[in-house]
């Protein structure tokens, strides 16, 4: 490295990883696309290092500077412990398209800047074997970070407890009102809460009060005052008998926060794309975290992704509840097979047990012992089969290897099966995973090694 280059950033500390905030970029309100959960952490753990690089700077960098700093220790500070490359190029890419308006929570400050990128610059490459990110900001937004005039001080370590967008959000908000001799934050319009609390665009149709509050705010109030530092309270304020402004009561909690009960340890961000590839929101993904543990969502994902692979059987059209029925059937027995036999969307979401019954097949007759070793012994072949197939793929020339994904999309795109998430996925790399994933693996394997590719040597004819 040259000599007068800045030297590399610290990797950010594992503990006690914290922001000095300033109140401008408190409130954080999308202009053009949704934020997701994992992106806003993210983008505080860039600005934490960022604003720890500024501090050891004696004047401010040129607007082109790039901060850096490891991606396993970027997504460990965000409560993400994968190291998914792919799966930290959709956050990153999401920040750098977002435009957001910033604003303050003090009295009267309103909107203090408008339409500003969240990332000017951002990049991943591959260091010794390990992927480090690299990044840059609009000036305005540097010199808020260098000498905030006023702060909100964020705890990354708690925030990575917080398993809702509501949640971290009114966590950031009433967090600068913990040492505030008042006690109480801003008293604001019922409008401008949903907007602050809400990952949508900010000027979007919203829920009415009673049931935003019922479905987001009270259960983010209860996370916070179970994880955090702090213990807060709604109060309303009436106009006749409807709710016209609230605020929130906030205190520091005495003693330690109780930590979270995490055994399964935190979410991997891997575990997203994976399942957004399939047709798997993230929403709906966090849902089932929250009620089976990650462990065993990834586990029967894995199961899902076999599952759509095989030829044999017929395609899965609702990818969700093929996935929530094998989690509910557990380990011992399969879920029903889903054939093509459309079922109304609104019984697929609610998840009744009419909806498996009319997804599912008729049961076949138990199995003999034997026929359940048969058939255990065939399954791990085909799953080393497929991780062999992978591997070749893998190893191809791209511009092969682009050859064959082409003849996948082409496939899915003839089915109807070409959603925006797997031309997106397409687009990024990430092809041997999901629905791509298992078309690519299929007509590869085909045209490679036959069309007994999937079956055991001892029982082909």
């Amino acid at each position: 490295m040259d000599d007068k280059d800045p030297p590399r950033v610290p990797v950010p500390k594992e503990e006690g990883a914290e922001l000095r905030k300033p109140h401008e970029m408190i409130v954080m309100v999308p202009r053009s696309r949704r934020v997701t959960l994992t992106g806003r952490r993210l983008y505080n753990a860039l600005l934490q290092v960022s604003q720890s690089r500024l501090q050891a700077m004696e004047t401010m960098p040129a607007a082109d500077y790039l901060f850096e700093a490891p991606l396993p220790a970027l997504l460990r500070t965000t409560g993400s412990s994968g190291e998914d490359r792919t799966a930290a190029k959709r956050y990153l890419r999401e920040m750098r398209g977002l435009e957001v308006d910033w604003e303050s929570t003090a009295p009267g400050d309103g909107l203090k800047w408008r339409g500003f990128s969240m990332l000017s610059e951002v990049a991943i490459e591959v260091r010794n074997g390990e992927n480090w990110v690299s990044w840059s900001y609009p000036p305005t937004i540097m010199s808020a970070l260098r000498e905030p005039a006023r702060w909100a001080r964020i705890d990354l370590d708690v925030l990575a407890k917080l398993g809702s967008y509501a949640a971290v959000a009114l966590y950031e908000i009433c967090a600068r009102y913990r040492d505030n001799p008042s006690g109480v934050t801003s008293r604001k319009p019922v409008q401008w809460w949903a907007d602050a609390l809400n990952p949508a665009p900010g000027g979007a149709e919203r829920r009415e009060w009673r049931k935003f509050k019922n479905e987001r705010v009270k259960p983010a109030v209860e996370e916070i005052n179970s994880e955090t530092d702090i213990e807060i309270e709604l109060i309303e304020h009436k106009v006749g008998r409807a709710v016209s402004e609230v605020q929130f009561a906030v205190r520091r909690k005495r003693g330690t926060p109780r930590a979270r009960a995490l055994a399964e340890g935190p979410v991997d961000a891997g575990l997203v794309l994976r399942a957004e590839s399939l047709g798997i929101r993230e929403a709906k993904l966090d849902g089932l975290i929250k009620e089976f543990g990650e462990a065993r969502v990834r586990e029967q994902l894995d199961v899902l992704e076999h599952r759509a692979v095989n030829r044999k059987l017929r395609g899965i059209e609702h990818a969700y509840a093929y996935l929530r029925s094998l989690l509910r059937h557990g380990d011992a027995q399969e879920p029903p097979a889903l054939p093509g036999t459309p079922v109304p969307a609104a019984v697929v979401e609610q998840g009744s047990a009419a909806a498996i019954q009319a997804l599912a097949a008729p049961s076949p007759a138990p199995a003999s012992p034997a026929v359940a070793d048969t058939g255990a012994h065939a399954e791990a072949w085909l799953n080393e089969r497929i991780a062999q197939v992978k591997s070749e793929i893998a190893a191809l020339d791209p511009v092969q290897r682009r050859g064959w994904v082409e003849r996948a999309l082409q496939d899915l795109a003839a089915r109807g099966m070409l959603s925006a998430v797997v031309s997106r996925r397409a687009a990024q790399g990430d092809v041997l995973h999901g629905v791509l994933g298992s078309v690519l693996v299929r007509l590869y394997a085909q045209a490679v090694h036959g069309a007994d590719w999937d079956t055991p040597p001892g029982v082909r004819r």
